[in-house]
């Protein structure tokens, strides 16, 4: 038996023609760009000279590439710091602020913000921060009798740009969390209250286990940002040649596509890295089946 309302007549044709901007834009935005740049993945293309037959080579050159692959490996680092770190802070920022405390919604307010606030604001915002001669940060320092730092140089710059990332997203993740915890019912609670469960506990019993869903999107959608990181690295980072002290992946396509007008070897790139993403997004919902609890 079939459920649910269905367009009769008029209805239809209304239904189709309000798709239709989103199927228009499904179709060249997103479709079209993909297999716009599988093609291009496959010659060799300066944006002046008409584009040459390649075939695999481009694909071949990525593993000799000693700065795609110094990218690579700078990428998985930075996934590997970034996500955890979005994830359990703003779980616990969530579960802090999920609680009838006065101002709170003054506090939701303030760690929403990074989200909203412009990325090249930000980004100057935190070069005042960290600069090494007249930045706030080693001001603090040296006023401590600690010397200065130089936190955007190379030994230090990952973790320096880890920091913002993390302080940008977790208005975002925040946000997420709390919608969960929101969802579950106060019943388990005060049941578990009156067995005798401490706080922490609750938190492992209750709040873990179902609050999962959350953890999986806000994972999913962390690390999908992780390797597509650019605007604070960018502005972070970027030194007088065009390079970064932190180059990653999408920084590399940026300078082959547009400084160094490699248009093949960028579209080969930006492919290898949508292969990545998904086979992330595979292991994810793997662990989703076996791991995600729903009510």
């Amino acid at each position: 038996m079939d459920y649910g309302l269905k367009p009769l007549g008029r209805e239809k044709l209304w239904l189709w023609l309000m798709l239709v901007p989103t199927i228009i834009g499904l179709a060249f935005g997103t479709i079209g760009s993909l297999l716009a740049t599988l093609g291009l993945s496959l010659f060799n293309w300066d944006l002046i000279n008409p584009p040459k037959w390649a075939g695999a080579e481009n694909y071949v050159q990525l593993f000799q590439n000693k700065d795609y692959i110094e990218a690579f490996v700078n990428t998985l680092k930075f996934s590997v710091l970034y996500v955890p770190g979005v994830v359990i802070i703003s779980l616990l920022l969530a579960v802090l602020l999920n609680r009838k405390i006065r101002g709170v919604g003054f506090f939701r307010t303030v760690y929403f913000l990074p989200t909203v606030t412009s990325a090249v604001a930000t980004a100057l915002v935190w070069n005042m921060i960290y600069g090494k001669e007249t930045g706030i940060l080693n001001f603090a320092l040296e006023g401590l009798g600690f010397a200065p730092v130089c936190w955007l140089c190379t030994n230090n710059a990952m973790m320096s740009v880890v920091i913002v990332n993390v302080w940008g997203a977790i208005g975002e993740g925040m946000i997420i969390f709390l919608a969960g915890l929101t969802a579950i019912p106060r019943d388990y609670y005060e049941a578990a209250s009156l067995d005798g469960a401490n706080d922490y506990q609750q938190f492992f019993r209750i709040t873990l286990p179902l609050v999962t869903p959350s953890i999986f999107f806000q994972t999913l959608i962390a690390a999908i940002n992780a390797f597509q990181a650019y605007d604070y690295i960018y502005m972070l980072t970027r030194r007088g040649q065009g390079d970064s002290s932190v180059p990653v992946a999408v920084y590399s396509i940026y300078r082959n596509a547009f400084h160094f007008f490699r248009m093949g070897d960028a579209s080969a790139q930006a492919i290898q890295l949508a292969l990545l993403v998904a086979v992330f997004m595979a292991i994810m919902f793997w662990w989703e089946r076996r791991y995600v609890v729903y009510e």
